[in-house]
């Protein structure tokens, strides 16, 4: 059984050292910019260096986060720093955006990259999809259960798993609420941590219904190992040191077999206790909010658990051996358990007058290792019984010697990469021809009929799970089928697109990456959709490359920004009410239950944002409270392929249709969405 490694957050330097020097195998950290905590101090260039060589001189990794999404323009200056990064040392890229993986591919072929949790691989399907496009590993959804990432597990690619921290109640990458509340996006690093503020199916102006506890699997590392996961992920680039300190050493007792100390690592931070629920699958009394008991508690621990990092302490056993014989230079031979080994002269010794250096002193005095990463485990000596070396020369002689072997391992442990120049994606002129409608319905109706006998519309999309033979065979090659961004259960996703591929159906909407292995292998054309987060044409070249037909933008993008996104036909979200959280957990039924369900959450400000259960996938979606409407700006979007008219929530869609048709005016309350505000 493989020992996992711990895998720690560092937002600053001195996260970076408590990490170290508490004991993890892995430290995680972000530059100042493209990282997904930009509220975090993060590292700049000279301090991602010294991380590097820091991490390798304790034997251990640095990952760089790279794991938002990246607008087209800032593509020259993210390369430039792929490369500068790559420079320093870092062991690992952590990415999210398909265009930043194709980017640091073909800039640095030869680095590891990981597939960020913003992915929303959950399923053996996306891993083994990640495992083909060459990613050495994976960071699974936080919402999966021990037996679910077990599965994954046997994909034959590297699985992280976060263990501890925060947990947003959004699946991790589907989350728009702070974007489109505030203009600050998840997936750009900024979010506002919206679901942390009230909201309530009951109209309670204290409740936290989209607020979650913090996470704590510490008890079941020993579980995990045996499933399989490759690297135990603790969350928290924005906390302090101290945490980072006690949450690493907890895992080390943990792995090493000792009773942690869950107590204290409750007390530095949590929001009314910690939760286990998905990973047992029990996943009842999740809900919480930091309490002033918790600031209180935090304020009591903090103060002494600096003394966890406060000083280097030795981690790395070292065998020595000592040739001390007059007249010739002293020499000390030290060797680490990874194999280096470094050989220095020091003085000559001299003839003793009383007693002569002996083994037992050369211990004391090389032993001496404080202030390092080593400590003395074995030492042998040559010593001719009448020299003797003064403390003076064998400190000068240790001194020596560590330094050098400091040297040595960093040199070692630091990766050399080939670096490549990469020319641009060109801009490429968008179609001149009028967007058609691809209307997204829920179920198979009559009116869906209508809908298909209009000229504008070219396709309806419609739920995998709900095609049926009743739909007209001449129909079937305009109905797209979608599926849900997040759902666990995949053997049940492969039976309904089996069952639509056997009835004739052809077309398919990709929401992860898993969607795409299994679209491809059924022989299905294939589309992105709102779940692959296409933000910038370096992601449609990778999705061209994937064989997708055409795909969807992100609604984070502005208008200009779209306009950017060449080299594939592109649609844009130009109707509906847009879902803003994909969540595994329901926040209405945690609150009241679902006999009491009114399907909507409402926040302090009196906005009501609807909620539905798809119990078919096993997960709640939550929207926005107003619909993006477009109608009357339909010249703006002239340059899509493509409007997508969602009309999920919509009973009368054909009416939607004629509105947009006609480039109507609103008349209830709506938002333009994010065309003309864009995100930070």
């Amino acid at each position: 059984m493989r020992t996992p490694e711990i895998l720690a957050p560092a937002g600053a330097p001195e996260s970076l050292l408590a990490a170290l020097r508490c004991g993890a195998d892995a430290v995680y950290v972000g530059g100042k910019a493209f990282s997904a905590r930009q509220n975090a101090e993060n590292f700049d260039l000279p301090q991602l260096e010294e991380a590097a060589r820091l991490c390798h001189l304790y034997g251990a990794k640095l990952y760089l986060t790279v794991n938002t999404l990246i607008l087209d323009e800032e593509f020259p200056a993210l390369t430039q720093y792929i490369k500068e990064a790559a420079a320093c040392g870092v062991d690992a890229f952590l990415v999210q955006d398909l265009g930043v993986l194709d980017c640091i591919r073909r800039a640095v072929p030869d680095a590891p990259i990981h597939a960020s949790t913003q992915m929303t691989i959950h399923t053996p399907e996306g891993a083994r999809w990640a495992k083909e496009q060459g990613l050495t590993r994976v960071v699974v959804s936080r919402e999966l259960s021990r037996q679910e990432i077990a599965a994954i597990c046997q994909c034959g690619i590297e699985v992280e798993q976060f263990v501890h921290g925060a947990l947003c109640m959004s699946v991790s990458g589907q989350c728009g609420l702070s974007a489109v509340i505030g203009s600050r996006s998840a997936n750009r690093g900024r979010c506002a941590q919206a679901c942390r503020l009230p909201f309530s199916a009951a109209g309670k102006t204290d409740s936290c219904a989209l607020s979650l506890k913090d996470l704590c699997l510490v008890p079941y590392v020993a579980q995990m190992a045996e499933n399989g996961v490759a690297s135990l992920k603790i969350e928290g680039r924005c906390k302090r040191p101290e945490y980072v300190a006690v949450a690493v050493t907890a895992l080390v007792q943990a792995r090493d077999g000792i009773e942690p100390d869950l107590e204290t690592l409750r007390a530095v931070f949590s929001r009314s206790g910690f939760t286990d629920g998905y990973y047992t699958g029990k996943r009842r009394d999740m809900f919480g909010t930091r309490q002033k008991e918790d600031v209180l508690r935090a304020k009591e621990v903090l103060p002494k658990l600096k003394q966890l990092y406060q000083k280097p302490v030795g981690r790395v056993p070292l065998t020595m051996y000592v040739s001390l014989e007059e007249n010739l230079p002293v020499q000390l031979t030290v060797r680490d358990t990874d194999g280096n080994t470094v050989t220095v002269s020091g003085d000559i010794p001299q003839k003793a007058q009383n007693k002569p250096t002996d083994t037992a002193q050369l211990e004391r005095q090389l032993g001496k290792l404080g202030g390092t990463i080593y400590f003395l485990e074995h030492l042998t000596a040559d010593c001719d019984g009448v020299s003797i070396l003064p403390a003076s020369a064998l400190n000068a002689l240790r001194r020596d010697c560590t330094a050098k072997l400091d040297a040595m391992r960093i040199t070692a442990n630091t990766p050399k990469y080939t670096l490549c120049n990469i020319p641009p994606i060109p801009e490429q002129p968008a179609s001149s021809a009028l967007p058609f409608y691809r209307i997204q319905i829920s179920g198979w109706t009559e009116q869906a009929k209508q809908l298909l006998q209009d000229s504008s519309t070219e396709a309806l999309l419609l739920p995998t799970y709900a095609v049926t033979d009743a739909i007209p065979e001449q129909l079937r090659n305009r109905i797209f089928l979608t599926l849900p961004r997040f759902c666990a259960d995949e053997k049940k996703v492969l039976q309904w697109l089996e069952h639509a591929a056997a009835l004739g159906f052809s077309h398919l909407v990709c929401e992860n990456p898993a969607h795409l292995r299994m679209g491809t292998s059924l022989g299905f054309f294939l589309h992105g959709g709102l779940g692959l987060n296409a933000a910038n044409r370096y992601c449609l070249n990778f999705l061209k490359y994937q064989s997708l037909v055409d795909t969807i933008l992100s609604p984070e993008l502005t208008l200009a920004q779209t306009r950017g996104c060449t080299g594939m036909p592109i649609g844009v979200y130009a109707y509906g009410y847009q879902p803003v959280m994909t969540m595994r957990n329901c926040p209405i039924q945690a609150e009241v239950g679902c006999k009491s369900c009114n399907h909507c959450l409402t926040d302090r400000t009196g906005r009501q944002f609807p909620i539905y259960c798809n119990k078919n996938a096993g997960i709640t979606t939550m929207y926005n409270a107003v619909p993006t409407w477009m109608a009357d700006k339909a010249d703006a979007l002239s340059h899509a392929a493509f409007l997508l008219l969602d009309c999920t929530l919509q009973p009368d869609p054909l009416s939607i249709l004629r509105a947009y048709e006609n480039r109507s005016i609103a008349t209830e309350p709506i938002t333009r969405g994010l065309f003309y505000r864009g995100v930070e």
